[in-house]
């Protein structure tokens, strides 16, 4: 037989046993850009449909900015599904679909920045099985809905940021298959992409980088103590430049006086803040108060005591059983939580109903879960704890709240959001000033007391100040009384703080071993650097300037 034919019969013997190894149809390769273009990553300045791409549309060099569209175009040979079946063999479709995506690595100037092993829910079922060639937006100016834009944003603030000073820089990606069974398992390069970003940081004044001046009649004696003016100017240049995105405020209260007070981005001091879930923690606050005074027994009364169960959807003797403890700390056992877009007492499902108090008592009770053990965050039990107490206090949970809490803490200006039933909404949303957020930060840190007067228990806030329950996944974060706790290092050392957060990366820290309150308001709402970028702000910036001048 002629070398000839029996190479073509070994070609064909080849495609054969590779097509055989595939466990799904996929939609092929449909045109010659694709072609041509296997195993590549191509970036686009505009988002332009598969059947509409020309060569002239991909883009070697791209200007970056946020405000522009930045895609990305990966072309492959075969399927996302299919690649995840050569990691193993043994798993059905839907097992693959359920454990598997794409593992993407960020390198700039051949160095490895970030590497990320995307979320097995990020993509359709049909997507991972079926497509060879997809459109990702990196950065959309209309919000597009896509995974790519919060892949692009948990880079930059996990190191692109920092990588991609102002001049010209080689970015190149990589994409892989990873697979999730008992091992991570990770393929080979399936495609990969390189393009040259132009980074051009917005000039600044001096006004905007200077430590801005504490007019008078904040309401809190001025702190003579000293801290490191440079990473303070070097912080607001980085608020300036967008590095940190949609801060709005930064508040020190150090020895329990007023050391730093600055307002980025239309704020001022008399701006109401919307610290989203912040609030919560006012309802710890409040169920303590209610306790001392009597209306409520003590944190370890049961649900059964406040509603009669029965006349509610999913009745169970363990829905009964369900303490105040347990609403405080998140973990009472229902079948809700907010981390899981698919729990039935999601807190989306809650917000378009007419009666969220209805839409938490009637959800079921997950047997899964050990009531005062098993954490997960749950809004609606906040709105259960917010209505017990408006039932028991006198005169309705808005009236005693500003009587026990607000008028003894001199916060006079705030807002309120309401649930269906007008009523405070202790779900979050309670808007304050920054300063007025530092006065409740300052209280808890001054074990209930402010003015002399002991606004809330000293055993509510010994037991609120008390790591009740490991957050779970994590190796060294904790939950108390509708508080979190955290550690940061910092020059060698530890230091712990409880704290209240909120969506858009709103928090009050409360330091436990240091005189020290920090506020920091921001209106990154669903952004997937919210919290990250807080955390940067304090491991980089705040705590090291403070915390290098003890004076």
């Amino acid at each position: 037989m002629k070398p000839r034919v029996i190479f073509i019969l070994a070609l064909l013997t080849f495609l054969k046993c590779g097509q055989s190894q595939n466990i799904v149809e996929t939609e092929g390769i449909s045109n010659s850009i694709h072609r041509d273009n296997v195993g590549k990553i191509r970036f686009m300045a505009k988002p332009i449909a598969t059947d509409k791409v020309r060569e002239s549309d991909y883009i070697s060099s791209f200007n970056y900015n946020e405000s522009t569209d930045f895609n990305i175009r990966i072309y492959l040979d075969n399927s996302l599904t299919n690649y995840l079946h050569r990691l193993d063999h043994t798993l059905a479709v839907q097992d693959l679909v359920k454990n598997g995506n794409y593992q993407f690595s960020f390198y700039v100037d051949d160095k490895l920045v970030y590497k990320e092993n995307l979320n097995p829910g990020a993509g359709s079922a049909e997507y991972k099985n079926s497509k060879t060639s997809i459109r990702v937006p990196l950065i959309s100016p209309s919000q597009e809905d896509s995974w790519g834009r919060f892949l692009w944003n948990r880079f930059m603030i996990m190191g692109g940021e920092d990588a991609l000073t102002e001049g010209k820089h080689m970015l190149r990606m990589e994409a892989r298959p990873y697979l999730k069974a008992s091992a991570i398992k990770v393929g080979d390069v399936i495609a990969k992409g390189e393009i040259e970003l132009i980074i051009r940081k917005p000039s600044v004044t001096e006004s905007q980088i200077a430590i801005q001046k504490i007019f008078p009649g904040s309401g809190w004696p001025i702190s003579t103590s000293g801290f490191d003016t440079t990473l303070i100017r070097e912080l607001n240049k980085k608020i300036a430049q967008n590095d940190f995105k949609e801060i709005r405020s930064i508040v020190l209260i150090k020895s329990g006086k007023l050391l730093l007070e600055e307002y980025f981005n239309g704020a001022n001091r008399e701006t109401l803040h919307d610290t989203r879930s912040v609030g919560k923690t006012f309802a710890s606050a409040m169920t303590g108060i209610a306790i001392q005074e009597g209306f409520i027994k003590n944190e370890n009364q049961k649900l059964g005591e406040f509603y009669d169960l029965k006349k509610f959807n999913n009745y169970s003797p363990l829905k009964e059983s369900v303490t105040i403890k347990s609403l405080l700390t998140m973990s009472s056992g229902f079948d809700g939580s907010d981390d899981n877009e698919d729990s039935p007492g999601n807190e989306e499902k809650m917000y378009p109903t007419n009666n969220w108090v209805k839409f938490a008592l009637d959800l079921a009770m997950d047997t899964s879960k050990k009531m005062g053990e098993s954490w997960d965050y749950f809004t609606a039990g906040v709105v259960l704890l917010g209505d017990i107490l408006h039932q028991r206090v006198p005169g309705g949970l808005e009236k005693y709240a500003d009587a026990k809490l607000f008028s003894p803490l001199g916060i006079k200006n705030y807002q309120w959001q309401y649930t269906p039933q007008k009523l405070a909404n202790t779900a979050g949303g309670i808007r304050l000033r920054a300063l007025d957020l530092a006065r409740f930060g300052q209280l808890y840190q001054n074990g209930g007391i402010w003015n002399e007067k002991q606004i809330i228990p000293k055993n509510w806030i010994e037991k609120s100040l008390t790591r009740q329950l490991k957050l779970p996944g994590s190796e060294n974060e904790y939950y108390g009384y509708l508080l979190w706790n955290t550690s940061f290092f910092i020059n060698n050392k530890f230091y712990e703080a409880f704290f209240l957060s909120g969506n858009g990366g709103n928090k009050v820290y409360i330091f436990k071993d240091v005189p020290l309150v920090i506020v920091i308001t921001s209106t990154a709402y669903n952004k997937p650097y919210m919290h990250r970028q807080v955390n940067k702000m304090m491991d980089r910036y705040i705590l090291p300037a403070v915390l290098n001048n003890p004076n």
